[in-house]
């Protein structure tokens, strides 16, 4: 089993705080559910810990099976086992689904190790049969011209191939009708078990109907303020968010 340990993290952009003190350990196997207001800091979060760029960390830890992953590079976190499914993914003319998996599983092989050109597409085909993606979809350029629900599927098809350890899902809801919404909600649900812990970050509560979380957080001002199960997504549902700040106000009385 392994797991993701994330102590007391402070995470700024710049001169600003984003993530203030945050602690959260997710294990392999584990659906864990973080939601809050926007500003939070929910984005930074995931980007902080797949080594973004433009996030700086400036204490606490994060461990990867015991060992910190903070000295390394984003490349070397994923390949540690971190995955990062964007918001927003971009777009990458002309480079083929089919030809950008394999640079990146070719990347994860050992200097000198060549990929198996049959071997790979074996793979490949069987990932795209399980999560009923049509086999056409990988001669077409990397986002390009997609819907949103084609990105999000396209990274749900990523995030098979490469199989990482825990995969941390920004938003994945974001910009998703009802059956797009399904569609990416299946993918991820067939991929879940024992091996892969997800991270997964939303707003709203339907995401949550589809893909079922084993724990749900409330994140607010950069601090986990508030834990439970799916019950917690529900309540927040319904009451939205003042409840929880109105709970801080009076307890820092």
């Amino acid at each position: 089993m392994s797991q993701l340990e994330i102590k007391d993290l402070h995470v700024s952009i710049g001169e600003k705080a984003i993530v203030k003190g945050l602690t959260l350990t997710i294990h392999s196997g584990e659906v864990h559910a973080i939601m809050g207001p926007n500003g939070t800091g929910k984005s930074t979060l995931s980007k902080a810990i797949a080594g973004h760029p433009d996030y700086t960390i400036t204490s606490g830890e994060v461990l990867l099976d015991g060992a910190s992953i903070l000295g390394q590079e984003a490349d070397e976190r994923a390949r540690a086992g971190i995955f990062l499914a964007f918001q927003y993914p971009s777009e990458i003319p002309g480079v083929s689904i089919a030809n950008f998996l394999r640079a990146a599983q070719q990347a994860r092989m050992a200097e000198g190790e060549e990929l198996d050109a049959s071997a790979y597409y074996k793979r490949l085909y069987s990932k795209m049969d399980l999560l009923k993606i049509d086999r056409k979809f990988t001669s077409r350029s990397v986002n390009e011209g997609f819907s949103g629900g084609e990105k999000k599927r396209c990274e749900i098809l990523q995030m098979a191939m490469l199989e990482p350890k825990f995969a941390l899902m920004d938003e994945t809801d974001s910009g998703l009708d009802i059956d797009a919404l399904r569609i990416v909600a299946d993918g991820v649900n067939t991929m879940r078990g024992p091996n892969l812990g997800v991270l997964l970050i939303t707003h709203y509560q339907r995401l949550l109907d589809y893909i079922v979380p084993d724990h749900v957080h409330v994140m607010y001002d950069g601090r986990i303020v508030k834990s439970g199960d799916k019950s917690l997504a529900l309540e927040l549902e319904a009451k939205g968010y003042d409840w929880i700040k109105k709970e801080l106000a009076a307890s820092a009385a």
